[in-house]
């Protein structure tokens, strides 16, 4: 073979090492640049990492949209009412349920990233309800206010859609007896919101915690007590079956379904049914939060002691642990807290906070 043909090969084979580095290198950096894009995306380096080398499927939640700002907004509810008189409840992610006057309760429910069609029986404001809407930066939609809660909305400067001012996004039932027949729409009150200049975004609207993949309390204390050596009382209480006391005419119990893995609720031990859906309302969390209530004039209104602490349960997948809750100011987030001080983490699915009386006689079982 001649020099000529022999450095030719060579240069042939060198030429084709180069290639292969530099095909090679090219993917390489591709990998790490696609991993560092979405690591930076996510903000979740280690979890992501993992994932991708494992050949992992990242799970998302579905009880809202984690990529989406939308602001999201707190309505509230009548519920001195049948029990199958409510709509739109199913489709709420967060649900409260406190004391009002005459041993009553109203209902604030709160949407984000749902067009939801029916919402309703809207009814008036009371104050402490503020306290829950301003800790998820939401826009606030009422018919009517107290005298209390008229003060609070204007000198907390609350964003709201009071319907007995201007009824624009709601409409009444004319075969519902008024005042338990007002009704509303996300897509109705978003509109009118753009006309009052509400910002439509937030970035400080998440209150609680979630984990896509499922979150079990007995697991969790299980671990708690393997990483503590000298512990062997147990708070894991088993949660098939919840009842609490709002007064002496008005009881709620949750009924947990092991089939589907969640709870079946009840008012005054009777299924509470969502017209919209014509189905049982059914929830994945449940929040028990004992707060100090007093009666504050003759008509029997209500004041809470939202600021402070105390204590109650988160209550998931048939188990229930005692947890406690802190809250600094109005408008800050209330924490809940397992009792080593750790924050909850909630399965993903809609949620049911039941602010309850200290004096509330409360069942788990």
């Amino acid at each position: 073979m001649s020099s000529t043909k022999k450095h030719k090969g060579n240069r042939k084979k060198k030429n084709k090492k180069l290639i292969l580095a530099s095909t090679t290198l090219t993917l390489l950096s591709l990998l790490l640049f696609t991993i560092y894009f979405m690591t930076i995306f996510n903000n979740k380096p280690n979890k992501l990492i993992n994932k991708v080398i494992n050949n992992e499927t990242q799970k998302e939640l579905t009880i809202f949209d984690t990529n989406s700002n939308e602001r999201p907004i707190a309505i509230m509810i009548d519920n001195n009412v049948g029990n199958n008189s409510h709509a739109g409840l199913q489709e709420s992610y967060l649900n409260y349920e406190i004391i009002v006057e005459g041993g009553l309760t109203r209902i604030m429910a709160i949407y984000k990233d749902r067009k939801v069609e029916l919402i309703g029986p809207v009814r008036s404001s009371r104050h402490y309800f503020l306290d829950y809407a301003l800790e998820s930066d939401a826009i606030y939609a009422h018919y009517g206010w107290s005298t209390y809660a008229e003060n609070d909305i204007q000198q907390l400067n609350v964003n709201n859609i009071n319907g007995l001012t201007d009824d624009t996004p709601y409409w009444r039932d004319k075969l519902i007896k008024a005042p338990h027949n007002v009704f509303t729409s996300t897509e109705n009150l978003r509109s009118y919101a753009l006309t009052k200049n509400y910002q439509k975004t937030s970035s400080k609207w998440q209150l609680l915690k979630y984990d896509a993949d499922e979150i079990s309390l007995k697991h969790y204390q299980e671990k708690k007590q393997s990483s503590e050596s000298n512990t062997t009382e147990t708070n894991l209480l088993t949660a098939n079956n919840i009842s609490m006391q709002y007064s002496n005419h008005q009881t709620r119990s949750y009924k947990y379904d092991a089939e589907n893995k969640y709870y079946l609720r009840f008012m005054n031990e009777e299924a509470h049914i969502d017209k919209l859906t014509n189905k049982q309302l059914h929830y994945k969390n449940i929040i028990i939060e004992r707060v100090n209530n007093k009666t504050l004039d003759s008509y029997g209104r209500q004041d809470l002691d939202t600021v402070g602490y105390g204590t109650g349960y988160i209550i998931t997948d048939g188990y229930a642990l005692p947890i406690n809750w802190t809250k600094t100011s109005r408008s800050a987030k209330t924490k809940y807290t397992y009792k080593n001080g750790k924050e909850i983490v909630l399965n993903d699915g809609n949620t049911f906070i039941q602010i309850v009386p200290t004096t509330s006689n409360i069942t788990i079982g």
